[in-house]
């Protein structure tokens, strides 16, 4: 038997207007917590105790579906109203910048156009140059094309390149067409840099000069070798200093004491070795003890009495040691008595 009234067998009971109310509170807390964040209202606050409270109304709330509830109440949007009153007239008047509406014409583009670009190289001045030649056969009536430089910044076509520039040509109905040209500073004096449009033949013509580079115009040219060749731009290798060694020592003055050597400095030729007053010093015999001086000659010769280093004003020098170390010395044999 089906019922036409009341709730359906098991499911307990029908909902009270009360329990229908907070049911359809809940569903609108759910939904508005999905689509406003609380964390971005700034009058939204949660106190010491655990409720919430709006700081623009000054009332309190037991959770978060209440405050919302408030939030879409007359109050609240009411305050709202007044408070952005109060903040527009407190805000100081500021002058509007005018904006120059520009209308944007839409129009079909038919394509790009035929262009042909020489390139060109000034002989006596060193520069370079580029001839831009560009047809346009279907241009509009009285219309000319325009053309302007663009940074290699403002594109977003390719990478940023600042060692490059863009040169765009533009004119309706045809597609806006881009050069990219070194980024060298344009020489725009008037006889270089011009630019023509021929009605009759439908050809805009541009011609630009870059400016050469100071090394390049002041570089004097290379002088040919003997063999007619030009030399490499590698500068020659430097020789090697001279060594230096010391100056040799004067010559010794006579009567006067010897002189001590200067010490000799690091990386410099030993000294040459000193000259004796008697001559160079004997050889030394291959029984190792040193050949007896002869005994002096005996007459009137004036040599008879001559002793080594009484010419110079020196000491006389003491005889020579006989035998190995540790020896006994042997005494020459006295020279005979002058007889005459």
């Amino acid at each position: 038997m089906d019922r036409e009234w009341g709730s359906k067998p098991g499911s307990g009971g029908a909902a009270s207007a009360q329990n229908e109310a907070i049911d359809r509170r809940e569903r609108l807390r759910r939904l508005a917590l999905e689509t406003i964040d609380l964390a971005k209202d700034p009058y939204f606050m949660r106190n010491h105790l655990g409720s919430y409270e709006c700081k623009l109304c000054l009332t309190l709330h037991n959770n978060e579906g209440n405050y919302l509830a408030h939030t879409q109440g007359k109050r609240h949007q009411t305050n709202l109203a007044k408070r952005a009153a109060r903040e527009a007239k407190e805000a100081p008047a500021q002058p509007q910048p005018h904006k120059r509406k520009v209308s944007v014409r839409k129009t079909v583009k038919i394509g790009r156009p035929g262009y042909r670009v020489t390139k060109q190289f000034d002989s006596e001045t060193k520069q370079r140059s580029l001839l831009f030649q560009i047809e346009y056969p279907e241009i509009e009536d009285l219309a000319k094309p325009r053309h302007r430089f663009m940074s290699s910044y403002e594109q977003r076509v390719q990478p940023f390149d600042k060692r490059y520039q863009y040169l765009l040509f533009a004119a309706e109905p045809y597609e806006i067409i881009a050069f990219k040209v070194p980024s060298t500073e344009i020489d725009k004096s008037t006889p270089k840099f011009f630019s023509h449009w021929d009605p009759d033949s439908k050809m805009f013509t541009l011609q630009l000069y870059f400016k050469s580079k100071p090394q390049e115009a002041n570089k004097p040219p290379p002088v040919p070798a003997a063999n007619g060749t030009v030399p490499s731009a590698a500068p020659p290798r430097p020789l090697p200093p001279p060594p230096q060694a010391p100056p040799p020592p004067p010559p010794p003055q006579q009567g006067a004491p010897p002189r001590v050597p200067p010490p000799p400095m690091p990386g410099s030729l030993p000294p040459p070795p000193s000259v004796m007053a008697n001559g160079p010093p004997r050889p030394m015999p291959p029984g190792g003890a040193p050949p007896i001086p002869p005994p002096p000659p005996v007459g009137n010769n004036t040599m008879a009495n001559f002793t080594p280093g009484t010419q110079m004003n020196r000491p006389p020098m003491p005889p020579p040691p006989q035998g190995f170390p540790g020896q006994g010395i042997r005494q020459p044999p006295p020279p005979p008595p002058n007889m005459g």
